[in-house]
């Protein structure tokens, strides 16, 4: 894979119909807006999020394609993953034959991190990673709902299960073998230092994005819906057979939404983010709402792609020298309602020595 060699700076501007392109759970799940000015706001993790998506979409889970931070994943079996392919000793596990008084008890229950039932020849075992957070697991049991019994189990599982400390060397290793196969490290980079799981160390990631803002204020609409079904026997009473369930729906009728973006090749260096890499970033950046569709989310469409690309890894001029060529104006009377309803223009004129612009899209 080629290396990147170049610095690069982009504006991305997409626009969302009738939708509610990212939720606040500080605010019922309504569309995220600036509170002083009123203008749209998308955050860059919302982004990033959907760019992971389409990457598993479609690389799957190739070789050097998987994604680190997926819906439902436990973060450090990918570090357990990471000491194993290495070579790297985990610590001693504790593994005991759970008696079958405490088997549903276990069995039923969201086992804490570090802690696993696995089955045998018909016979299960819990297992306590030698690397587990026994404190964590500890408070965890002071809380939780298992009986005394379970509770006394466990705590003797823990005993026999030994960690140890790692190297440098190891974290460094662990690291690499995280960025090689994990797309999303390697472009965003993470935190990779838990303490339930090996240490992996930080990784800083070459793609930095900007939260989107909307060109203009978006005054959301919420609409009521209804369900002609209820839940529950007991709903379906109160309701003498009527059946309807009220629920909300928020959406903005329309905003076009700017975000920035930087890609640095010092960073990429560090982490092995490829032109290849690069090249499928630009692919999701063009296709990933076709791949993220719902109907909570309206007709949200990448628009334009206007990346500024330096002939150098650290640059030749500042991006948001840069940026400022790039001017979004409102083009219609009263509210804009689609992409149509504003002019974007790019001044080419006299650009920085070293520095090229294409529109992607």
């Amino acid at each position: 894979m080629s290396e990147l060699k170049n610095r690069i700076d982009f504006v991305y501007i997409f626009d969302v119909q009738d939708g509610n392109p990212n939720g606040d759970p500080d605010a019922g799940n309504l569309p995220r807006v600036d509170a002083e000015t009123g203008m749209g706001l998308v955050t860059d993790v919302c982004l990033k999020r959907k760019v992971r998506n389409y990457v598993q979409v479609v690389k799957g889970a190739a070789k050097g394609f998987d994604i680190y931070v997926k819906e439902k994943a436990v973060l450090g079996r990918s570090h357990v993953a990471a000491f194993k392919a290495l070579g790297y000793q985990l610590g001693e596990e504790s593994k005991k034959e759970i008696p079958n008084e405490l088997k549903e008890d276990l069995e039923e229950s969201s086992l804490f991190e570090g802690l696993s039932i696995i089955e045998e020849d018909e016979i299960g075992y819990l297992v306590v990673e030698g690397n587990a957070d026994k404190k964590a697991i500890q408070e965890w049991l002071k809380e939780s709902e298992l009986s005394k019994q379970a509770i006394s189990f466990i705590k003797t599982a823990l005993k026999d299960a030994k960690s140890r400390k790692q190297t440098p060397e190891e974290t460094e290793g662990g690291r690499q073998w995280m960025c090689s196969n994990f797309y999303d490290i390697r472009s965003f980079g993470a935190v990779l230092s838990l303490k339930s799981a090996p240490n992996c160390g930080q990784v800083r990631g070459p793609i930095q994005l900007t939260f989107a803002r909307s060109v203009d204020k978006i005054v959301a609409s919420e609409h009521s819906i209804t369900r002609m079904a209820v839940a529950t026997e007991k709903e379906a009473e109160k309701q003498g057979g009527d059946n309807r369930t009220m629920g909300r729906k928020a959406t903005v009728p329309y905003g076009l939404y700017v975000c920035h973006g930087f890609i640095s090749a010092n960073l990429a260096k560090q982490t092995g983010f490829s032109e290849e890499d690069l090249n499928l970033f630009w692919e999701a950046l063009k296709n990933m709402f076709d791949v993220d569709r719902s109907a909570a989310r309206g007709l949200m469409s990448a628009q334009k792609l206007i990346v500024f690309k330096h002939d150098s890894l650290l640059g030749n001029a500042p991006a948001n020298k840069l940026f400022e060529r790039v001017k979004v104006e409102k083009d219609c009377d009263g509210a804009p309602r689609r992409f149509e309803d504003y002019r974007i223009t790019i001044n080419r004129d006299n650009l920085p020595a070293g520095v090229t612009v294409e529109e992607m899209i």
